[in-house]
């Protein structure tokens, strides 16, 4: 499939999607929406492909919801509209590989929704991070979903009432990205973040992505319930036999996926 919104391409195991609109900062119309779910899903059923990396063209990853498509809805396509925005967290979510945000400049609204959504971040010193919807009246009520696991009730609802710009190092602070680096770093710190999860089993990484989102749902007794059998399974793995032999050998282990 081709694309208008964005570009794929896929290099050393990684899968780049970069959103393809800088004169409009990478704002999310219904296609760009539409179009990254797409190649998320085309990304997570290639198997050249072990670890997606998001990024945005030009000057931002991306500063919201293109507002020409906002007015003249009525309140049943207005949720329409916003479930084509929100469908990238639960695309995201279900998919075995990990998704990594590569952020620079804003990630605003709908843009700091994706960076949240993200499996992980990796962030440009000097970014700007918002969910400012509250600004004009409205609120980032899906990008604060995903941080609402990890996020105490206070941030959270700072985050989305106030509607405030926090910087980078903030955002590192309270555990939303996993590093600041400076922006001629950029690309290089994603790609060595990339190299850590492809060097790993493919196999405990899907098993691991899938534990995560399934387990953190789960009541305290189930979890553990869960966890056990997700680890068995493990063991009777090739990799896991792989794992244990290479290092008892002291070698690089050759892993199946399997």
């Amino acid at each position: 499939m081709e694309f208008a919104t964005i570009i794929t391409e896929t290099k050393d195991q990684v899968g780049f999607i970069t959103l393809n609109r800088p004169e409009k900062m990478n704002t999310f119309s219904s296609q760009l929406a539409r179009e990254l779910n797409e190649a998320l899903r085309q990304a997570d059923a290639d198997d050249q492909v072990r670890v997606v990396v998001v990024k945005g063209a030009g000057k931002a990853f991306s500063t919201g919801i293109d507002i020409a498509e906002f007015p003249g809805k009525t309140a049943q396509e207005y949720q329409a509209w916003i479930s084509v925005m929100d469908d990238m967290h639960l695309t995201i979510a279900a998919m075995t590989k990990p998704v990594i945000a590569m952020v620079h400049g804003f990630a605003v609204a709908n843009g700091a929704g994706l960076l949240f959504a993200a499996d992980f971040a990796v962030v440009a010193e000097g970014t700007k991070i918002g969910t400012t919807a509250i600004k004009v009246g409205l609120l980032c009520t899906g990008p604060v979903i995903p941080i609402s696991y990890g996020l105490g009730k206070k941030k959270v609802l700072e985050l989305l009432l106030c509607g405030e710009m926090i910087e980078a190092a903030e955002a590192e602070r309270l555990g939303l990205v996993n590093k600041v680096v400076p922006l001629d770093r950029l690309e290089e710190e994603t790609l060595a973040l990339a190299g850590k999860i492809t060097d790993k089993s493919p196999l405990a990484v899907k098993l691991g992505k899938q534990f995560y989102y399934r387990m953190v749902n789960l009541p305290l007794a189930e979890r553990f319930h869960y966890s056990s059998e997700v680890f068995a399974r493990l063991c009777t793995s090739d990799d896991a036999r792989e794992g244990v032999e290479a290092f008892l050998a002291k070698r690089k282990p050759i892993w199946q996926g399997k």
